[in-house]
C-alpha cells in the first residue's frame, strides 16, 4: 500500500514531537508540513493532546489504582506510563522514572542493551534498557497514531526519524533498532540540524534569497536536552536559486539542558544539606534534578514568576520530615546559564579537557568536561576552516558565519540565543554583527523538518547537498606503523557504494577484528588512501566477527582449516542513512556484511594492547608446546614440568612476555586442548599455561573468542581430580580470564563455587557433583573475579565472605576478594553490575571493625570499597568516605590509594596489578574505550587447530 502521509519524527532526549503532512491535501504540500498532537495521559485515567511527548517512562509499582493508566488503544494495563503524566508521577515517586535514554544510545562504555535504567534505581524496581525506552516512545507514537488514523497505520508510512549529527554508527544503528521494535521497521535517518535547517527553508521556500540576507555561511547550534550539535551549512547562488551544502558536522558533545538541571540541582542540594537534610540518595538526587528542570522552565518563560520551589519527596517512614525543599531564582537560573554555558569568551580560547569531575558524572552519562558551549563553538570553527571557503576570516583564523541558526530547548529564552550571537559576532570584531535567522517554534522545528526533508526527497523542496559528514577509514599495519586505510570519503551521496581499490587475504573460519574510525575533520584521502592514525580519527564500534566460506550448490561449505581468500573491502551509505561495510571475494562471488559490535561492555573489549614483533626464538617456543600438546606428541614425553622453564630459556623471563607473545602462545595451548589429559601433570601446566597466557582476558584483539574457546574446557571439568595442585590451579585459571567471559559463563562458575563460600559447617560438608572441595581460597578470589554477576548475588556472595573473615580471621584473600565483589569502579564489567552504595558503606564499617588483618590487605579492600567514581548511584556517603580517608592515612596508605578514594582517578599500574591480584601482560594497556584495538583487517590468532 502506497504511503498517504509523509511523517517526521524527532525523538528528543526530553521531548518527542511529530509532524506530518497528507499527501491528499490540497494546495503547496509544503504549506499543510504541520506539527501534530500527540494524545497521551495527563492524569490517572485522563488523556488528552499535547504538542509534545515528554520522552519520559514511568515504571509503576502497586501506587497506581487500577485503570489509572490505561490508554484507549490498549487492551489492559500498560507495563510504563509514558509522557507528561509520567513525567509528573516520576517527580513524587523517586527511582521509578527514565529519562536522557538517548543519551545512553551514545554512551560506548555500557551495554546499551542491557536494562540499566533508571540509573541508580532502587532495589525492586524494573528496569529498561535505553533501546527498549527509545522504543516505548516511538512505540507510544504509533499505537496513538493507528488509533487516529486505522485506515493509514503508521510503520505503512513514510517516516524520516531524526539523530544528532554526532551521532555514531552505533548509536544509529540502536535507534533503528528502537524503531523496529516499536513496530516502524527502518525509518529513514536525517540529522537533527539538517531538519531544523530544512524547516527554516520551507517557512521561506518563496523568498529564500532574501530570506538569507546575503548569508553564504550559516552556522546550525542545536542544543537540546542531551547534546551539542554544530554545523555549517554553505550557501551558493546559481542561476535557478540558492544551492544548499552542508559543510561539516561537530564531534559528539553530551552537552545541553540536562546539564544545566544537574548544576541547579547540586546548586539546591547544598542549601538543604546547609539546613541539615542528608545528602540525597541517586533516586531522590534524580527527583531533584527534574524538580530543577521544572522550575527552570517556569522562571524563564515569558510572564514566568521571579522564583519557583523544588522539592524531593522524603523517603522510608519519615515522609514528612525527611522532605527537602528551597527555591530557584530567575536571576540565578539566568546567570548559571549565561556565564556558565555561554561565557563570554576570546576566539582562542578552546575546551578544558580536565579530568571529569563527580559532578559531570553525577548521573552515570560521561558528560563533557566543560560546559562552555561557547568554547565548542570556537573549536569547531578552527576546526573546519580550511572548508568554509569564501568566509571572511576573523581573530585566530576562525571562519566568520554570515548567520546563526538557533535550534533546541536549551535557546527557547531570546537572551540565551543573543549571548551565543553576542560573543560570536565578537570574535570579528572588524565585521557587522552576525544575524539570527528566526527561529518561532524550536520545540517542534526538526519535527517538521523531518516531513519536509521527506517531501525534497520527492522533488518538492530544495535539497541539502554535501553528502556524508564524514569519512570512514579501517585500521591497517603497514611498515610503518600503525595506519588507517580510507573506505568512505567526505561528502560521498547517500546510496552511493564504495569500492576500495586494495586487495587484503581473508582468513575464513577463524575471528577476523576490523577497526573502523571515522573523522568529521578536514580530511581529502580518497578510497584506498592510507594516512597515519591522528586524534581525529574517531574510533567506532569493532566487527569481530567468523565469517564461514561460502557453500557450493547447497552442499556444506568446506572445512575452513587453511582457507584463506583474496578480498576486497566495500562501503556503502545506505539510503537510510546508515553505513554497511562488507567484504567482497575479489572474484566477485562471495559476500560477507560486516556488522558493528553495539554492546558496549564498559570498555573492557575496546582496549589496546601493545603490538610488537614476536620474538626470534618464538618459532622453537611454540614448537616446545606441541612437542608435549600436538597431535604427534611422542609418548614417552613426561617431563612436561620442566615446560615454563624451558619456554624461560627460549622467551626470557615470564614476567616480560609482551601479550602478543602470551597471546600466540595460547592459539598454541589452544590447538592441544584435548590432549592436555595426558597425565596430570600435562593438565594442570596446560591450565596454569593456558590462563597465564591469557589473562586478564581481555585487553587484545579478539580477546573475547579466545575467552570464549576456553571456556568449553570448563564444560569439559578436570580430569585428574585427586590433585590438589590441579584443583588450585583450575580456579586460578579460571580467575586469571574472568574478564574476558560473557555473564553466563560467570554466572555458571558462580554456581559451582557458591556452596564454598559460607563458613563451614562441619554438620554439613559441602558435596558438589565433579567438584574436590580442594583450594577453597581460590574459589573465593575467583568469585570476586566474577563481576558480571547479578548484584543480588555479590551482596550474597560478600555476605558470606564478610562471615567467614569475621569467624575466621580476616585473611588476605578474604579482603581481596571482599573488595573486588563491592568495588565502586569495577575492573572489567559495567557499573550498573554494582553492589548498592549503601551495602558497600555496611562492609565498609565491618571491615573498619576488623582491628587482626594486615595494614595492605585491610586498605585494598577500604580503597575499593570506597574509592570515588563520579557516580552517584555508586559512590558512598561522604562522611563514610572520610572515615575511610582517616583509617587509609592512619595505616600509611599510599599516595595513589588515598588519592582514588579522595577524588575521581584513574588507576595506575602498580594499582591495576593489585585489583587484578597478580601482574599484568608487559604491554598491555587498560585504557578508556574510546581508544580501540589492534589488529588488521582479517588478521586471526594462530589456528586453534
Amino acid at each position: 500500500m502506497a504511503a498517504r502521509w509523509l511523517v517526521g519524527i524527532d525523538l528528543g532526549t526530553v521531548n518527542t514531537a511529530l509532524a506530518a503532512v497528507d499527501l491528499a491535501a490540497p494546495g503547496d504540500l509544503a504549506d499543510a508540513v504541520a506539527a501534530r498532537p500527540i494524545p497521551q495521559l495527563v492524569g490517572p485515567g485522563e488523556i488528552a493532546d499535547r504538542p509534545l511527548l515528554p520522552s519520559s517512562a514511568y515504571l509503576p509499582g502497586p501506587e497506581l489504582p487500577a485503570g489509572a493508566a490505561r490508554l484507549p488503544w490498549e487492551a489492559g494495563e500498560p507495563a510504563a506510563v509514558v509522557g507528561a503524566w509520567a513525567r509528573e508521577q516520576g517527580a513524587r515517586v523517586p527511582g521509578r522514572l527514565v529519562t536522557s535514554a538517548k543519551s545512553w544510545l551514545a554512551h560506548p562504555r555500557v551495554d546499551r542493551t542491557a536494562a540499566i535504567l533508571p540509573w541508580g534505581a532502587p532495589e525492586g524496581v524494573r528496569r529498561l534498557s535505553p533501546v527498549d525506552a527509545s522504543a516505548l516512545y516511538l512505540g507510544h507514537l504509533r499505537a496513538a497514531w493507528d488509533h487516529r488514523h486505522p485506515d493509514a497505520p503508521l510503520a505503512r508510512q513514510e517516516i524520516v526519524l531524526t539523530v544528532p549529527a554526532s551521532f555514531d554508527e552505533a548509536a544509529r544503528e540502536l535507534t533503528l533498532r528502537a524503531a523496529e521494535r516499536a513496530g516502524l521497521g527502518r525509518p529513514r535517518l536525517l540529522e537533527e540540524p539538517q531538519a531544523a535547517f530544512h524547516d527554516w527553508a520551507a517557512r521561506h521556500r518563496g523568498d529564500l534569497e532574501n530570506a538569507l540576507g546575503g548569508a553564504r555561511l550559516v552556522l546550525v547550534v542545536d542544543v537540546g536536552g542531551g547534546t551539542t550539535d554544530l554545523t555549517l551549512i554553505g550557501a551558493r547562488l546559481r542561476a535557478d536559486g540558492p544551492e544548499l551544502i552542508r559543510v561539516a558536522v561537530g564531534d559528539h558533545l553530551l552537552l545541553g539542558g540536562d546539564n544545566v538541571d544537574l548544576a541547579l540541582a547540586r546548586r539546591a542540594e547544598e542549601r538543604m544539606r546547609a539546613r541539615g537534610v542528608d545528602r540525597l540518595d541517586p533516586a531522590r538526587f534524580a527527583m531533584l534534578v527534574h524538580a530543577c528542570r521544572l522550575a527552570k522552565e517556569r522562571v524563564l518563560a515569558p510572564g514566568g514568576p521571579e522564583r519557583a520551589p523544588v522539592a524531593v519527596a522524603g523517603c522510608g517512614s519519615r515522609l514528612v520530615e525527611t522532605a527537602a525543599s528551597t527555591e530557584l531564582g530567575r536571576d540565578e537560573v539566568r546567570a548559571l546559564v549565561l556565564e556558565g554555558f555561554l561565557p563570554r569568551i576570546p576566539a582562542r580560547e578552546r575546551p578544558r579537557r580536565a579530568p571529569r569531575t563527580a559532578g559531570l558524572a553525577e548521573l552515570g552519562l560521561p558528560y563533557e568536561p566543560d560546559p562552555a558551549i561557547t568554547r565548542h563553538v570556537a573549536a569547531f570553527l578552527a576546526a573546519h576552516a580550511s572548508e568554509a571557503r569564501g568566509a571572511r576570516g576573523g581573530a585566530e583564523g576562525l571562519p566568520r558565519p554570515d548567520a546563526i541558526l538557533f535550534n533546541g530547548g536549551f535557546f527557547t529564552p531570546s537572551e540565551v540565543r543573543e549571548r551565543l550571537r553576542e560573543v560570536v559576532s565578537s570574535w570579528f570584531p572588524e565585521a557587522p554583527p552576525i544575524a539570527a535567522l528566526d527561529a518561532p517554534a524550536l520545540e517542534v522545528a526538526v519535527a517538521r523538518g523531518a516531513a519536509y526533508h521527506a517531501l525534497v526527497r520527492r522533488g518538492l523542496g530544495l535539497r541539502i547537498g554535501g553528502g556524508s559528514a564524514r569519512a570512514y577509514y579501517v585500521g591497517i599495519d603497514a611498515p610503518g606503523g600503525r595506519q588507517a586505510l580510507c573506505v568512505v570519503p567526505r561528502h560521498l551521496d547517500e546510496g552511493a557504494r564504495v569500492a576500495v581499490p586494495r586487495t587484503f587475504a581473508l582468513a575464513l573460519g577463524r575471528p577476523v577484528r576490523f577497526e573502523p574510525y571515522a573523522s568529521a575533520g578536514a580530511r581529502t584521502e580518497a578510497p584506498g588512501d592510507v594516512a597515519p592514525v591522528t586524534d581525529d580519527l574517531a574510533p567506532l564500534p569493532p566487527v569481530e566477527t567468523v565469517l564461514q566460506p561460502p557453500a557450493s550448490g547447497g552442499a556444506a561449505p568446506r572445512s575452513p582449516a587453511t582457507s584463506e581468500i583474496p578480498v576486497r573491502l566495500e562501503a556503502v551509505l545506505t539510503e537510510i542513512g546508515t553505513l554497511e561495510l562488507w567484504c567482497v571475494a575479489a572474484d566477485g562471488g562471495a559476500r560477507w556484511r560486516l556488522e558493528f559490535q553495539l554492546r558496549g561492555r564498559g570498555g573492557a573489549d575496546e582496549r589496546r594492547s601493545e603490538v610488537a614483533a614476536l620474538p626470534r626464538r618464538f618459532d622453537e617456543a611454540r614448537a616446545l608446546v606441541d612437542l608435549f600438546y600436538g597431535k604427534k606428541a611422542p609418548a614417552e614425553r613426561r617431563d612436561v614440568k620442566g615446560l615454563f622453564r624451558a619456554l624461560e630459556k627460549l622467551l626470557g623471563p615470564r614476567e616480560g612476555w609482551p601479550t602478543p607473545v602470551v597471546r600466540e602462545l595460547w592459539g598454541a595451548l589452544h590447538a592441544g586442548r584435548a590432549r592436555r589429559r595426558r597425565s596430570a601433570d600435562h593438565e594442570r601446566l596446560w591450565v596454569q599455561l593456558t590462563g597465564y597466557c591469557l589473562r586478564p582476558g581481555f585487553g587484545a584483539p579478539l580477546d573475547a573468542w579466545r575467552a570464549a574457546e576456553t571456556f568449553q574446557a570448563y564444560r569439559e571439568g578436570l580430569q585428574h581430580q585427586g590433585d590438589p595442585h590441579a584443583w588450585q590451579a583450575w580456579w586460578v585459571l579460571w580467575r586469571r580470564i574472568a574478564g574476558g567471559l560473557e555473564a553466563a559463563a560467570q554466572q555458571r562458575i558462580f554456581e559451582t563455587v557458591a556452596p564454598f563460600l559460607p563458613p563451614p559447617d562441619p554438620r554439613r560438608p559441602v558435596r558438589v557433583p565433579g567438584v574436590k572441595p580442594e583450594a577453597v581460597d581460590e574459589m573465593i578470589r575467583l568469585a570476586g573475579a566474577l563481576e558480571r554477576l547479578d548484584p543480588s548475588e555479590k551482596v550474597e556472595a560478600g555476605e558470606w565472605i564478610l562471615a567467614r573473615a569475621e569467624k575466621d580471621g580476616p585473611a588476605p584473600h578474604l579482603l581481596w576478594a571482599l573488595g573486588r565483589i563491592g568495588a565502586r569502579v569495577p575492573f572489567h564489567a559495567s557499573g550498573h553490575l554494582c553492589v548498592p552504595a549503601r551495602t558497600a558503606e555496611e562492609w565498609i564499617a565491618r571491615v573498619l571493625a576488623m582491628g587482626a588483618a594486615a595494614a595492605s590487605d585491610r586498605a585494598f579492600a577500604l580503597a575499593q570499597l570506597a574509592r570515588r567514581s563520579g557516580d552517584r548511584a555508586r559512590d558512598v556517603d561522604d562522611a563514610v568516605r572520610a572515615e575511610v580517608l582517616r583509617a587509609l592515612a592512619a595505616a600509611g596508605g599510599s599516595g595513589a590509594t588515598i588519592r582514588s578514594v579522595r577524588e575521581v582517578a584513574a588507576a595506575g599500574t602498580e594499582e591495576e596489578s593489585r585489583i587484578f591480584g597478580e601482574s599484568l601482560p608487559a604491554g598491555l594497556r587498560l585504557i578508556e574505550a574510546e581508544d580501540a584495538g589492534e589488529g588488521p583487517p582479517g588478521a586471526a590468532p594462530a589456528a586453534p587447530g
